[in-house]
């Protein structure tokens, strides 16, 4: 079938606009699914000639492609990566005989870039105001390749930090990639116990939905590994959202 030169640019631009729309679709809604870019050359034909298509189909990078996730808890850097960090929520509380809440103050801290010392993510309630927004507390800093990131939390009462559960003893700290299952000591999706703020990161079957880039981190503060049959034991007291990016 002949066709002419208005027609074959009008179909390669119809093309290109239909991939662009999906591009922008797919970058508002879901970045997690593959887009593509179309070009014709010369984008002016003669009627009997055709012009050359060149296509390409970029698929979505997923976390694991840039680091190691180790269970339970170390973050491994496969290249130098920025990484920023949010906190989704501290659930370290205890309800008063009227029935109000106490919020303790909860501090998560972490190693990495070959580091001897603990670095400060965030140190505060749940009351505050970025943690009520979810804020970002650690903006773009680097990490370095084969350095591993490992994290520690504990909460404050009785005018003393309380035991601190880090990465490499037991497993009162997690991390979890988009798609995996959560402990069973989390409490399920409809479950009164589970937290308001972990909620949006959980589906129905306890699956973690957060970006192909992130990484969330849950710890357990008021209970030791040993008491995983306590309700107390939920994994909800300091809940973290990383995400990698190339420099």
């Amino acid at each position: 079938m002949k066709t002419s030169h208005l027609a074959a640019v009008s179909a390669a631009a119809l093309a290109m606009c239909t991939l662009v729309s999906t591009r922008a679709n797919a970058q508002s809604t879901n970045p997690s699914v593959p887009v593509g870019s179309l070009s014709a050359f010369p984008t002016v034909v003669r009627t009997g000639t055709k012009p050359t298509l060149t296509w390409s189909i970029n698929y979505p990078s997923i976390v694991e492609d840039f680091v190691t996730v180790t269970p339970p808890a170390t973050i491994t850097p496969k290249e130098n990566l920025k990484c920023e960090i949010r906190i989704l929520g501290l659930g370290v509380t205890s309800q008063n005989s009227n029935g109000s809440i106490t919020y303790y103050r909860t501090r998560g801290r972490m190693k990495f870039n070959n580091s001897s010392s603990w670095t400060t993510i965030y140190d505060g309630k749940q009351t505050d105001t970025i943690v009520q927004q979810q804020g970002i507390v650690k903006t773009s800093f680097t990490v370095n390749k084969n350095q591993p990131m490992t994290f520690a939390g504990a909460y404050y009462n009785d005018d003393t930090w309380q035991t601190e559960y880090n990465s490499t003893s037991g497993d009162n700290v997690r991390s979890l990639v988009n798609g995996a299952i959560c402990p069973s000591n989390v409490p399920d999706y409809n479950a009164p116990s589970l937290e308001s703020f972990l909620r949006p990161y959980l589906d129905s079957a306890k699956a973690v939905r957060i970006g192909p880039m992130d990484v969330i981190v849950i710890m357990e503060l008021t209970h030791s590994s040993s008491q995983k049959s306590n309700i107390g034991y939920d994994l909800q007291d300091y809940v973290m959202l990383l995400t990698f990016r190339k420099p």
